[in-house]
């Protein structure tokens, strides 16, 4: 894709921390720079910041994470001083409270704006519903898979031709298992305490610490399995949510399974995570609109256990490369789970190689770089042709 002459993307996000808003940013901006133009990013900032900066990105921190409204007008006022310094071509925002100050921004200075729905936002009321909105506001909504996509128009009813579904990439190099050293693989497998000799079947559970990504559900089925030949891995970190992560411990240990399930913390080496795995288990117990980690160890040759809602019904193919399981349902997913033990891992792996070959076609970085650079330079070319008529 061959970008306008100095075109300067300008993304916000409320931090650089973990998370599939966050990887996207990160993997356009790469794309921006790969393509000759210039990409800011504006954010609190965050662990990733460093991948940001080694392609070519530039931070512009400030505090866009907030929703206090005075510091949003302020955060507005330093986004069109740095669009107007920057002459930037397009803003984009990736979430709710920041897109307000962006929005603000671009409308001050009459630069293009877009906006990524990330995740099916709740509306129980007219007030949160406006507050959903703003995402709907600018030149083009992008939407990371058809589920959100449905959902939007159903939501804010706005004009199909303004929305656009782009689900999310994987960065098929780097989630490529020839590519993972086996170095890496053994390095995580001491720090977690997985023994190589270990011959049970292993489940990964990726996500943060969070009730609705079903980690209760997880445990909750594992003791209606009422078997010991598996062990399941809870990826990621509690981000301040102790009181949730001691419920987790606590239900491990009523259900007597601390040798079966074992929470091991964020992990900066996910390719290398889902080596140690033989299937990967997406429980979440609210609708994913894309849901990344159901996608990311198909790419690696795992087979995948998901809710059968959301973005998952597009991502998952059940009983081909993986099995979708009624939501919250402890005694489909004991079920789902031992079927999956069973099989073991030769046939896991055969699964696997089928769920690698259709992620692989569909859901590459680069393939949503491409379609969002695109997207970019359909939006330039109607501001143009608005200006000119």
């Amino acid at each position: 894709m061959t970008l306008p002459p100095d075109f300067t993307l300008l993304q916000v996000v409320p931090e650089l921390d973990t998370g599939g808003a966050e990887q996207t940013t990160i993997d356009i901006a790469d794309a921006v720079v790969r393509a000759g133009g210039k990409a800011l990013v504006a954010t609190r900032g965050g662990r990733m910041t460093a991948r940001l900066e080694a392609d070519g990105g530039r931070l512009a921190q400030m505090p866009v994470q907030t929703k206090n409204p005075l510091v949003m007008l302020g955060n507005a006022a330093r986004l069109a001083d740095l669009i107007r310094r920057e002459k930037v071509s397009i803003v984009h925002a990736r979430s709710r409270a920041p897109a307000f100050s962006a929005l603000w921004a671009a409308q001050a200075t009459k630069t293009p704006f877009v906006a990524t729905y990330h995740g099916v936002y709740g509306a129980k009321n007219s007030l949160k519903r406006w507050y959903n909105a703003v995402m709907t506001r600018g030149d083009l909504v992008i939407a990371n898979s058809d589920y959100t996509r449905d959902h939007v128009l159903a939501e804010h009813r706005i004009d199909p031709a303004r929305i656009v579904s782009i689900p999310r990439g994987v960065d098929l190099e780097r989630f490529n298992p020839s590519w993972v050293a086996p170095e890496r693989v053994d390095q995580l497998r001491a720090a977690w305490g997985v023994d190589p000799k270990d011959r049970r079947v292993k489940l990964l559970l990726a996500g943060r610490l969070t009730r609705i990504k079903g980690h209760l559900l997880a445990i909750e089925a594992a003791r209606r399995m009422n078997r010991d030949d598996f062990l399941i891995l809870f990826v990621g970190d509690d981000q301040g949510r102790t009181d949730y992560r001691q419920e987790v411990e606590a239900a491990i240990a009523a259900a007597g399974l601390d040798e079966q399930i074992r929470l091991v913390g964020h992990c900066d080496d996910m390719p290398a995570a889902y080596q140690i795995c033989d299937l990967a288990m997406l429980p979440s117990t609210k609708p994913e609109a894309f849901g990344r980690t159901a996608v990311e160890p198909q790419v690696m040759g795992k087979p995948v256990l998901a809710s059968n809602h959301g973005g998952t019904t597009e991502t998952v193919i059940h009983g081909e490369t993986g099995w979708l399981v009624k939501v919250d349902d402890a005694d489909a997913w004991a079920a789902a789970m031992t079927k999956a033990v069973e099989l073991g891992p030769a046939r896991l792996a055969a699964m696997g190689q089928a769920a690698a070959n259709r992620a692989r076609r569909l859901y590459s970085v680069e393939a949503m770089c491409e379609a969002t650079l695109e997207a970019y330079a359909r939006v330039l070319a109607t501001r143009r042709g608005e200006q000119l008529g």
